[in-house]
């Protein structure tokens, strides 16, 4: 079958080829609605579909942004890759979402396979193994915004939970409920992530704050196929009455392993949680506020560049939901 042109359009439509490229680069002003309609008509009719990479390499711009996730398993990820996609599609860009599934070598793979379809830069939960890359990224003046970790002695900015305040938030909830023997279980840190280390420091803190008991077999770090193990281990050693898990992946597996109800608190929001007993407390992220500054932040890089970016870390709240 031939390849429909814009030249195919131009004529089923009645006006000249300028007019169709002027329609499809949304340049309106001196366009009737008429004129719109029919050639809306005519690329409908004919199932016209632009090649975008000529577009781009002659508009300097594939108006393409690359989001790489860590996880797409987690409810937080999904919620803000949502709202990611919203802000930029009306900033008019397309997105190309990617998961590493937490592999530093799959990540690697598709910045390099995106930066080949000449993405206009990325927004990355980063592994944090790919150092050489980020810094090349950076140096080629790539726009980066990291979402949800932070890469140390990095100056790609980044935008992510108040993890420490988190855990805290947490703590407290479950104290004044009553509950005084906490412990925190979140995924292993053998590959150490921001929000696993800094929630796992924010409940410790905020233990010694309260005057609770808090000794090291409280804080659980471990894979998702470990921590029945070493539930049952906390619970042989201490009478826990509360957990804070620390995300929606380790909740469920933890709900899977007690050996009694106890209280829950869970660093995440759980859309199903008000059906869950006994109650949890959730912990929730502000994804909508969050994807608006990442957004914001990656716009402000494109056109100024990395130099003139007000902060490197972008902190933000969280938001306690009582279930």
């Amino acid at each position: 079958m031939k390849k429909v042109t814009i030249g195919d359009v131009a004529k089923e439509a009645g006006v000249s080829i300028s007019t169709v490229s002027q329609f499809m680069n949304k340049r309106y002003e001196y366009m009737s609605a008429e004129t719109r309609t029919k050639i809306q008509e005519a690329v409908g009719r004919l199932n016209y579909r632009p090649n975008m990479l000529a577009r781009s390499l002659k508009n300097k711009g594939t108006k393409t942004v690359g989001i790489i996730v860590a996880n797409i398993m987690h409810t937080f990820t999904t919620q803000i890759i949502h709202h990611l996609e919203q802000y930029l599609q009306k900033q008019g860009f397309h997105v190309i979402v990617c998961n590493a599934n937490d592999d530093p070598e799959i990540e690697r793979e598709h910045i390099e396979n995106l930066l080949a379809r000449q993405v206009e830069g990325f927004i990355l939960f980063p592994t944090g193994e790919n150092i050489a890359l980020y810094t090349r990224l950076y140096e080629e003046r790539i726009p980066v915004v990291f979402m949800d970790r932070m890469v140390e002695h990095h100056e790609i900015p980044a935008v992510l939970l108040d993890n420490e305040q988190a855990s805290a938030v947490a703590v407290e909830a479950l104290h004044r409920k009553g509950y005084t023997q906490l412990a925190i279980v979140t995924d292993s840190i053998d590959r150490p992530t921001t929000p696993r280390l800094e929630r796992l420091t924010g409940f410790e803190k905020k233990m010694t704050e309260l005057a609770l008991p808090c000794d090291e077999h409280q804080l659980i770090a471990a894979s998702l196929v470990d921590i029945p193990d070493r539930l049952q281990q906390l619970f042989a050693q201490t009478p826990i009455d509360a957990i804070v898990a620390g995300n929606d992946r380790v909740l469920l597996t933890v709900l899977n392993s007690l050996p009694h109800p106890v209280g829950i608190a869970v660093i995440d929001d759980i859309p199903l949680a008000q059906f869950m007993s006994p109650a949890i407390t959730t912990i929730a992220q502000p994804t909508e506020q969050m994807a608006q500054k990442a957004v914001e932040v990656f716009l402000h890089i494109k056109e100024c560049g990395y130099k003139n970016v007000l902060k490197h870390v972008y902190r933000f709240s969280p938001v306690l939901q009582q279930k």
